[in-house]
């Protein structure tokens, strides 16, 4: 008898990324699709399907390594639980880029095998997300590495001091809410539909951080955002008191990029909550800034001697810092993560300062079922 195999996913404008990955997962038995729903899609994303959910489900049915193909019954990441409760899949296939612990503790729980496959293309296609479908995918997220939270006003004034960013190219179709300027990023596409445009990047960034703030915003975005995602390569903003950074040090260097990208490895987590509050309960002092804006210069200059240790160390201590000062940037879930992952790296930190999204892992080799990042170049 064959086993049954399962799946979940939005599958909103299908292409051969999917076929692909349904082929692969159908090798190993009967498969089984699960489908969110138009309201789990909003509630997660924000933002409406291409395709409705009866037009995703037609299309999935259609395709020849699809056993059956149905509509998760629930909500949020874990939509499909009561659905495999019901399937009792015996593996339950999953793409690097769609793993969690969350789904990887669920199977554990429920008996089922879980196996995280490599997103590869079918023969000489092209490799597809929806985000490139979408025509946004030019546009780059970015990570703050260390020191953020210095790029708003009331906490450099405190103690100054650099955040470090990286500007990240759109890979996979990361999380929104997920701490990678990801609203930022929307503005941006609004502004310039599918790439960062030609000319003067710190002009460009001032223009969307601008964009993203007009006169009358009660809550700034700070500058980091704009200006991680507009500006490639690695950045060091060093921050005094104002929304925008006095200085800035840039370094494209490949050996150093490349350094970088080697040694991050990304677990995606549970997007925030919509009524997530950050700015509650925070701990906003000169000791706690200069722990965190000390934290950042090592940072950077451990990042420029390619000090493996010095990078790990004080990427952990720039995160700590953060959380002294900002404790809802995590909670019981995000704890618990941490946990699993302390043994198996050398430093962590969440992805963005507010907290959810991705965690971000330091480590001297691979870290299993983990995304990797390329950085922007010039």
């Amino acid at each position: 008898m064959a086993k049954k195999i399962f799946v979940s996913g939005c599958y909103d404008m299908l292409h051969s990324g999917h076929v692909a990955f349904f082929e692969e997962a159908a090798t190993l038995g009967d498969l089984y699709v699960g489908i969110g729903s138009d309201a789990t899609i909003n509630e997660l994303k924000g933002r409406k399907t291409i395709n409705t959910e009866q037009e995703r489900l037609y299309m999935v049915n259609a395709l020849k390594s699809v056993k059956k193909a149905f509509i998760n019954k629930g909500g949020g990441l874990l939509d499909f639980e009561e659905d495999i409760l019901e399937l009792r899949p015996d593996i339950f296939f999953v793409n690097e880029d769609g793993h969690t612990p969350a789904k990887e503790a669920l199977c554990k729980k429920l008996g089922i095998e879980y196996i995280v496959s490599k997103r590869v293309p079918h023969g000489n296609l092209p490799t597809r997300s929806t985000t490139a479908l979408r025509n946004e995918c030019n546009i780059p997220y970015r990570i703050d590495l260390a020191g953020g939270w210095l790029d708003q006003p009331y906490v450099s004034k405190c103690y100054p001091g650099p955040v470090l960013t990286i500007s990240i190219e759109p890979d996979y179709d990361f999380n929104d809410r997920s701490g990678m300027s990801t609203s930022t990023r929307k503005k941006a596409v609004e502004l310039w539909q599918t790439d960062i445009p030609v000319g003067d990047k710190e002009k460009l960034a001032r223009t969307l951080f601008c964009y993203e703030n007009p006169p009358g915003k009660t809550e700034i975005s700070g500058s980091q955002d704009s200006l991680g995602i507009v500006m490639p390569g690695l950045n060091k903003l060093n921050y005094n008191g104002n929304y925008w950074p006095e200085q800035i040090q840039s370094v494209f260097a490949n050996d150093v990029l490349d350094w970088i990208e080697e040694h991050l490895y990304l677990i995606s987590l549970a997007p925030r909550s919509w009524n997530y509050s950050v700015l509650s309960d925070t701990n906003i002092n000169t000791e706690n800034a200069k722990a965190l804006s000390e934290a950042a210069d090592k940072c950077w200059d451990a990042i420029i001697a390619k000090d493996l240790k010095g990078f790990a160390e004080n990427v952990q201590k720039s995160f700590e810092a953060q959380i002294t000062m900002f404790p809802k940037m995590v909670d019981s879930g995000v704890l618990k993560n941490i946990e699993y992952y302390k043994s198996k790296a050398l430093g962590w930190k969440l992805s963005g300062a507010g907290g959810g999204g991705y965690l971000i892992l330091i480590n001297d080799k691979p870290v299993d079922n983990s995304l990797k990042i390329r950085i922007r170049r010039m």
